[in-house]
């Protein structure tokens, strides 16, 4: 089965979007093409040169309109398992333990959030004792020991796509 691909997009920006770049935005984000160039087949369908719109995506990129192009995988078919956790980080280890997060390869989001669980990430590992031996040091590591470790029970998968 190949992946879906993941198209993570902010509408943050002060960069002035045209109805190319909307139209790119909508193809990225439902029919991006797996074949050997998809930007040719995304600017056909846009009706622009593959040049062009690659100069158009990395011009959202560069704005942050576009964070990430990429497949997302279904985990647990591949035999992985993973977690969201919530932590509870005082301000004077913010730093450090945002640090030692983001050092595992495994951690594929980190969010700081206002929030008395101010530092949600998500976690995932080739199986359940990587997870506990993750969180295990990150705690010793860092002080931290208030981590809420939120494995899912069942997963839910939704279409999450936005009509630009």
């Amino acid at each position: 089965m190949i992946p879906f691909p993941s198209f993570c997009w902010s509408y943050e920006s002060t960069i002035t979007m045209d109805e190319i770049d909307k139209k790119i935005l909508n193809v990225l984000q439902k029919e991006f093409p797996l074949t050997a160039q998809p930007f040719l087949i995304v600017s056909e369908k846009c009706g622009i040169s593959e040049e062009e719109a690659l100069h158009r995506i990395q011009k959202m990129k560069d704005e942050g309109i576009i964070r990430r192009i990429g497949a997302v995988f279904d985990g647990n078919k591949l035999g992985r398992v993973s977690t969201l956790c919530a932590a509870r980080v005082p301000e004077v280890k913010l730093e450090n333990f945002v640090k030692a997060v983001n050092a595992n390869p495994g951690v594929t989001h980190n969010y700081l959030r206002n929030n008395e669980y101010n530092v949600w990430f998500t976690l995932v590992s080739e199986n359940e004792q990587g997870i506990d031996s993750f969180l295990a040091e990150l705690k010793a590591e860092t002080g931290v020991s208030d981590i809420l470790d939120m494995r899912a029970v069942r997963t839910f998968k939704i279409n999450a796509t936005f009509e630009v």
